[in-house]
């Protein structure tokens, strides 16, 4: 079950030691966080795997789900979820793989796209970029008017994702989302855990969410 407004951690260790990194993760789920997407692209295999495990076990101990970013191996692995793009493996064949109670979610940008990841089984959706973001080298800004088309055709929850901060988010007042992805609002904060409070409570506020 996802939260209802979810607000989701997509993590980022650049320029971090690991010590650090895993810090911000525990503080992030202390302060409420929805659920952790392991974001690691220029790791080794090795590496990445020796890192989930860390990260896994501060995220069950907070009983927050766990999704690795396009690695659907090291998802196995983990036992955990999995969060695919338009490149990496069609959400059918991972389903599939994966079975039926498995936490698998898809990028999209427009509604096409977005109905055949549900019906390819997809649990969620993230849509975006909302604004300019310095996490991926290319951005696609997505309007809000697109976000709200996909919200208003799929039935299973829609994040939007990209740039967003507590400066901005306000942007999505209006938007029939169920949560939001953040990226460097959370990493990049002096006081992670009073930052994931602080977006949870005013998501709630602002979608008039119990």
């Amino acid at each position: 079950m996802i939260d209802n407004p979810a607000l989701y951690f997509i993590t980022d260790s650049t320029g971090l030691t690991q010590e650090k990194f895993l810090s911000i993760i525990e503080e992030a789920c202390k302060g409420g966080v929805s659920l952790v997407q392991l974001r690691e692209k220029n790791r080794s295999d090795r590496d990445f795997l020796a890192l989930g495990f860390k990260v896994k076990a501060i995220t069950e101990r907070y009983d927050i789900p766990l999704l690795i970013d396009d690695r659907l191996d090291i998802a196995m692995i983990l036992n955990c979820g999995v969060h695919l793009g338009q490149d990496d493996i069609p959400i059918a064949q991972a389903r599939a793989i994966m079975g039926k109670d498995a936490l698998i979610g898809a990028t999209t940008k427009t509604v096409a796209h977005a109905l055949e990841a549900q019906a390819a089984g997809a649990d969620y959706l993230g849509v975006g970029a909302i604004f300019p973001t310095t996490t991926k080298v290319k951005t696609i800004i997505t309007k809000i008017t697109s976000l709200n088309d996909i919200c208003n055709r799929v039935s299973i929850p829609v994040m939007a994702i990209g740039g967003l901060n507590k400066d901005n988010y306000t942007i999505l007042k209006d938007s029939p989302i169920q949560g939001m992805c953040v990226v460097s609002a959370i990493m990049k904060s002096p006081d992670p855990q009073a930052e994931a409070r602080n977006l949870k409570q005013g998501l709630k506020r602002m979608l008039k969410r119990p």
